[in-house]
């Protein structure tokens, strides 16, 4: 307010002075820098507002008064209302031959007018008009209006006035043209491509302000192509020293300091020059040097072209003199009181750390004071300090620190960035993996759902895989432990879903395992997670499948399983599910609980959760019974674009994604017209086999059934029509005009689980080192902060990471191989024709499926569909020890507690012999799932069925 009562005033006295006084604008000026409140100042603006309206549309309008309405509708603006009703009169004034009105005019169009504005192409030719005038002020006022103003589309309507004038006598005229050069790259670099010579040639220019105009277009230019400006160092080490021996007019200083701004850019170009680049380095390092000699520190202005110099020497190859020079000047940063100097300090020093480890070993109290600051920006540039200077000796520390930093702070935003660098230096610098569980239980407790999903993958990674190595005790402790905390944790309020899935999936796993705690307990605590999170399905589906685990491993051993009856309400209403995932794992429980230990151990081996799934796509292991099946009178699968005139479930789909796209606009041009189709034969002439050739869209399009060619014995065929076979209509909904109707299919998606890859992480676990001596330290230094001295600082050596853990191979895995090769031995011929193969999934992830993964698989309902044709009526019904042994000879595995693809689908087939009519069972299965429509009640007894 008080700048906006200053210009003010200094507008006013402009406007008096030569042109007589304006008592009301100062009165405006006054009244508003009194006003109390923000209302009272929005009435007198809207007051003057309705005023300037009645007196700028007003005839014959003296100059002066109309420059002044001009500057009180710039004031209106600077205040924040509408002022557009007087733009048109601020372009007008542009075109005044008065040099005062013109460069008003020109100055109230900027502040007004964006380059998209309508009235921009009304200022072109103006522009153009004044590049060429012989006063340089109206040129310099028509520049500013260039850089404003011009778009991409009319920088070449001003581009050679502007090229010309960069050799102007005039030397403020050469550096606005410069900007405007600079200005025209920015918005449209290729307009300006073959001119970029000139801003080398500029480089050479007598005027210290254009050089310096010159520098900032080369800046952009080798930010984008370092390399083609390499030959430019040591022009640009000449110009450094120049400055920096004041060799520039001691109208370039600026608090004693030489030309600091362009001493700044210049650092800045080197530094990009510099980078990885020895031979270039060399001829800086001496210039460097001066200015980092030469530097005032008793100013703000001397302070950043330090700080620049810092930046230049931490950025080019590396020099031990100039390394020192910047360590001292850090020192000086750190040891001030103005924390502005000691954030720079601070920065400084984390760009220098990457070159020069050792250089925070010198500052370690000083980075300690930073971090108990009261400052809380200080506070956060010294832990993205620490985050760089993190090793394997220091990371508890440090990440301690930043967890009691993230738990104070109510910004979401800054919260998450702290919980990300947390888990990130927890995943490559763990000393021990019970720390990184109990680090990861803090950091999802207190930061919640900002937490990543692949956070949690890689937690379940590590529980799973344990240590790496073959220390099967050491693996039972820590997932023991895990088991301990989770359950402790459990029956905390407002835990996040993320959080939730880990637990339910290590206590499904592991949560029996050592016999400490019973089935039924660990039970019902997940019972009560999944009814307290009744919303969250993902949570609701890692709760059942950790059920489905528990009972299934409970059995396996021997064990008698008792469902509680939380247990069974959860099933029955997850069994009523919206929610077909849901469904599927509710029904799942319930039939292997039904299943012997035998059978449970085949499908759901214990600890095989790093075991990798091979599917059978070709569902090789049906060969047998697909054969017994034919020479029973069975038809054989015909594949689908072998069939023709039957009806197809997966046409559902592809109807209700084309009617959608029907609505849209469409913008293709009309096609030529085709050559009229002779006339099919009728209905009654054409034989059950035959087709009638119908010429095809030439995009997606829905084809609707249209009536049939009435037959030559109707009595109104002798009436002249038009013939419509084969032509498309044009207006309404898109179709064709056949004698037999067209039908589209689209293939099925087959629904199911998604999962999602987990990132792997690091699993070797490194020693402390010992402890820094600060035997330099003062003597007064408190013992807490020398210890924490010494944990954080305690020897900086490169960066440590752990490498990747070893993938363990366990029994279960063995045991299937052996398993797998006596069954492809016995199968023979029968597995001879070619099976594709899919990536195995991540067997950690149980959420909700990914619409990726569920379009690339094919729908096992259609690939059965050969199998019901009306000769399948006297298939016999496999008896319920042929069907056990199906699921024993089949290579499962259930680490995510679904029953494998191949296993599902023989067990549709066997289904398919219950009812009256299967072909018709099976398609209104799969409608019922296409469609998204629950389930009818007797789909439990589908399941049931399975095994008799």
């Amino acid at each position: 307010m008080e700048q906006l009562k200053t210009l003010g005033r200094e507008l006013a006295m402009g406007s008096q002075g030569g042109f007589g006084q304006s008592k009301e604008f100062l009165d405006l000026v006054k009244s508003i820098g009194e006003a109390r409140s923000k209302a009272e100042e929005d009435r007198i603006v809207l007051h003057e507002i309705e005023t300037l309206k009645r007196r700028i549309i007003e005839p014959d309008i003296p100059k002066r008064k109309m420059k002044e309405y001009i500057i009180r509708l710039v004031y209106v603006e600077m205040l924040g209302h509408d002022a557009s009703f007087g733009y048109i009169h601020a372009v007008k004034m542009t075109h005044d031959d008065s040099i005062l009105l013109k460069r008003t005019g020109y100055l109230a169009v900027t502040l007004f007018l964006n380059e998209d504005h309508d009235l921009i192409i009304l200022i072109v030719n103006t522009i153009q008009k004044d590049l060429k005038s012989d006063n340089y002020l109206v040129v310099c006022a028509a520049l500013n209006a260039v850089c404003r103003l011009i778009n991409e589309e009319t920088i070449p309507a001003v581009l050679p006035q502007v090229v010309e004038l960069l050799g102007h006598q005039k030397e403020a005229v050469r550096k606005k043209a410069i900007m405007a050069l600079h200005r025209f790259y920015q918005r449209s670099s290729s307009s300006v491509s073959h001119l970029l010579s000139n801003f080398r040639e500029r480089l050479c220019d007598n005027d210290p302000g254009v050089m310096g105009a010159a520098l900032c277009p080369l800046y952009d230019l080798i930010v984008i192509d370092p390399n083609s400006y390499k030959d430019l160092v040591v022009s640009l080490v000449s110009i450094l020293k120049q400055v920096a021996e004041r060799r520039l007019p001691k109208s370039c200083d600026y608090h004693q300091m030489p030309a600091p701004f362009i001493q700044i850019k210049l650092l800045k170009i080197l530094a990009l020059l510099g980078s990885g680049d020895k031979q270039a380095s060399e001829q800086m390092y001496m210039v460097v040097s001066d200015v980092i000699r030469k530097c005032d520190g008793s100013s703000n202005i001397g302070n950043a072209v330090l700080y620049e110099c810092v930046c230049c020497v931490s950025a080019i190859y590396p020099n031990n003199k100039l390394l020192e020079a910047a360590a001292h000047a850090i020192s000086n940063f750190l040891k001030s009181d103005s924390h502005n100097l000691k954030y720079m300090g601070i920065d400084a020093l984390g760009r220098l750390i990457k070159i020069s480890p050792e250089v925070a070993e010198q500052h370690q109290l000083a980075v300690i004071d930073c971090l108990e600051d009261r400052d809380d920006t200080l506070k956060r540039k010294t832990f993205e300090l620490l985050y760089k200077m993190t090793k394997s000796s220091n990371v508890e520390v440090i990440v301690a620190h930043m967890i009691d930093y993230m738990i104070s702070i109510n910004d979401n935003h800054y919260k998450t960035e702290i919980a990300s660098r947390c888990v990130e230096l927890a995943e490559q610098f763990a000393p021990s993996n019970q720390w990184f569980i109990q680090t990861m239980n803090k950091v999802f407790q207190h930061a919640g759902d900002l937490v990543n999903i692949k956070v949690a993958h890689n937690l379940m990674r590590l529980i799973a895989e344990g240590f790496g190595d073959d220390d099967d005790g050491a693996d039972s402790l820590l997932r023991l432990s895990a088991v301990e905390s989770y359950l402790s944790i459990i029956g905390e309020p407002k835990l996040p879903s993320a959080f939730l899935q880990v637990i339910c999936w290590v206590l499904g796993e592991y949560g029996t395992a050592d016999g400490k705690y019973s089935a039924s307990s660990i039970a019902g605590k997940i019972c009560d997670v999944a009814e307290a999170h009744s919303n969250d399905n993902t949570v609701k589906a890692y709760a059942v499948t950790a059920l489905l685990k528990i009972f299934a491993f409970e059995k396996a051993r021997g064990r008698k399983v008792d469902m509680i009856p939380e247990c069974q309400s959860l099933i029955e209403d997850l069994s009523a599910s919206h929610s077909t995932d849901l469904q599927q794992r509710a029904y799942e429980l319930q039939m292997v609980i039904d299943l012997d230990a035998q059978t449970i151990e085949n499908i759901m081996p214990i600890d095989a959760s790093c075991e990798d799934i091979e599917v059978d796509k070709g569902l090789s292991f049906l060969n047998g019974y697909v054969q017994q099946s034919i020479e029973n009178g069975a038809q054989p699968y015909v594949p689908e674009h072998e069939r023709s005139g039957l009806p197809n479930v997966s046409s559902f789909r592809s109807q209700e994604h084309h009617v959608a796209s029907t609505h849209a606009l469409r913008f293709e041009a009309y096609e030529l017209p085709k050559t009229p189709v002779p006339k099919a034969p009728p209905v009654s002439q054409l034989s059950s086999s035959e087709l009638v050739p119908v010429s095809e869209p030439s995009y997606n399009r829905d084809v609707f059934m249209m009536p049939s060619v009435q037959s030559t014995s109707d009595g109104r065929s002798d009436e002249i029509k038009l013939r419509l076979d084969g032509v498309k209509k044009k207006w309404g909904r898109p179709s064709y005009s056949s004698t037999t109707p067209s039908s589209s299919s689209s293939s099925l998606q087959k629904t199911i689980n998604g999962v999602s890859s987990i990132d792997g992480m690091g699993g070797s676990s490194s020693k402390a080192r010992d402890a820094y001596d600060s035997r330099n330290a003062p003597v007064e230094i408190p013992p807490e902060k020398q210890r924490l001295a010494a944990s954080l600082f305690g020897g900086i050596s490169k960066v440590e990471k752990r490498p990747s853990s070893i993938h363990k191979p366990t029994k279960a895995s063995v045991y299937a191989a052996e398993k797998l090769n006596l069954e492809t031995l016995a199968a023979g011929n029968d597995t001879s024709a070619e099976k594709s193969r899919s990536p195995p999934p991540d067997l950690l992830d149980l959420g909700e499926p990914d619409n990726d993964v569920i379009a690339s698989l094919d729908d096992p309902f259609k690939q059965l569909e050969g199998l019901l044709e009306p000769g399948t009526s006297n298939l016999n019904a496999t008896p319920e020890n042929d069907i056990r042994s199906l699921y024993t000879g089949s290579t499962i595995t259930a680490q995510s507690g679904v029953i494998n693809t191949h296993q599902s689908n023989n067990d549709r087939l066997l289904s398919l012999n219950k009812g009256p009519n299967a072909k018709d069972s099976v398609q209104r299965d799969a409608l019922v799932r296409q469609m998204g429509v629950n389930p009818s009640s007797s789909n439990p007894n589908l399941f049931k069925d399975l095994l008799g």
